[in-house]
């Protein structure tokens, strides 16, 4: 079985019964609160509970799959909470979610773990070590581990922070991959906000005890931490009011991530715009430079062409040529060569070849 922990609380003292089968058994003749941790428990682990607390088949099915977003349901007497914990990596630089079911129900609580987080196990040791609070029923242990969550949530935004500034100083650095970087670390962020968002409304809901009415209770013994109409009393509405506040803080802090990731991403695509532009400029030089050199090579060829064709039209040696025996043949050859040398030079100096 994947049962972490379970236990009957009787007027808030604990009853670790050896098997489930024990734990409904003392639920029955003793009442308290049941409170059964199971951690990626199989199908068939997780239908044998289901069925003894006479859980909801769509809820069941949610855990089951999960992969759930954050939400809050009611089903007949028992509330379902999907929430997603997280925590911060520091060697990979990352944020790795999980997901916590939790079935309520008026005289236990089911919590079903995707992953390490939250940790239970201190959010019960606390909780054992405080009966009073366990004497109110199952809506103590709920406030409980949202607050777990909502405690947990702290390191992330520091690791956060601390990317978001890593971004900010490569981005003028010109650190390769910093794109890259951007586009994982948004996706962190938006699935932080797709965490947080709906935990706020989540507790809104809880602290209104709308939802809780007619459900949750005290269980078989204890004081009650809900009226039948779903009302808390004063301390569970300020405790639940409390993690409310850090949620809300959370979320805005994850905004502003969002928000600089945004500009970081804008400013990133400008400075490469930027850098792109001035590659451009630089090759548009290269070119300019390229082609005033060919124009003046291609000016001096033309130049030395005119008197090597006269030249080599002359020196051909044929027997019979014009001027070919002139006194003044070879000066006006010379003089011809000159002539047209020149003509060509003024002609492209004045088109600006030379």
């Amino acid at each position: 079985m994947s049962i972490i922990d379970n236990a009957v609380y009787v007027d808030g003292r604990r009853t670790a019964p050896p098997s489930l089968e024990l734990t409904f058994e003392t639920l029955r003749d003793r009442g308290g609160v049941a409170w059964i941790d199971l951690y990626r428990p199989s199908e068939a682990e997780l239908r044998a509970v289901a069925q003894e607390f006479e859980l909801h088949p769509l809820a069941v099915e949610d855990a089951v799959h999960a992969h759930q977003r954050s939400k809050l349901d009611r089903y007949d007497d028992v509330v379902f909470v999907v929430v997603h914990p997280a925590r911060y990596l520091d060697d990979a630089e990352r944020v790795e979610f999980g997901e916590l079911h939790a079935f309520v129900g008026p005289d236990f609580v089911v919590t079903v773990r995707q992953a390490e987080s939250p940790d239970v196990a201190a959010v019960r040791a606390r909780l054992e070590a405080d009966p009073d609070r366990l004497r109110h029923g199952p809506v103590p242990i709920l406030h409980a581990l949202l607050d777990q969550v909502v405690d947990e949530y702290a390191p992330v935004l520091d690791g956060l922070r601390n990317d978001v500034d890593e971004i900010e100083d490569q981005l003028f650095d010109r650190s390769p991959g910093v794109s890259r970087r951007i586009y994982e670390l948004s996706r962190e962020v938006i699935a932080f906000q797709r965490a947080t968002h709906p935990l706020a409304d989540m507790l809104r809901a809880l602290e209104s005890g709308a939802v809780l009415a007619g459900a949750v209770g005290a269980g078989r013994s204890g004081a009650a931490s809900a009226a039948p109409d779903g009302t808390l009393d004063v301390e569970m509405q300020r405790s639940l009011r409390d993690v409310l506040d850090h949620t809300i803080r959370c979320a805005e802090q994850v905004d502003e991530f969002r928000t600089l990731l945004e500009n970081a991403l804008t400013v990133h695509s400008t400075l490469v715009a930027q850098e792109q532009n001035e590659e451009m400029r630089r090759l548009s030089e290269t070119s300019v430079r390229q082609a005033e050199q060919a124009k003046k090579i291609s000016s001096w060829a033309a130049i030395l062409f005119t008197p090597t064709l006269v030249a080599s039209i002359y020196g051909m040696n044929f027997e019979h040529m014009p001027e070919l025996h002139w006194l003044l043949g070879y000066p006006m050859a010379l003089a011809l060569m000159l002539v047209l040398a020149v003509a060509l030079y003024r002609v492209f100096k004045k088109v600006d070849w030379l």
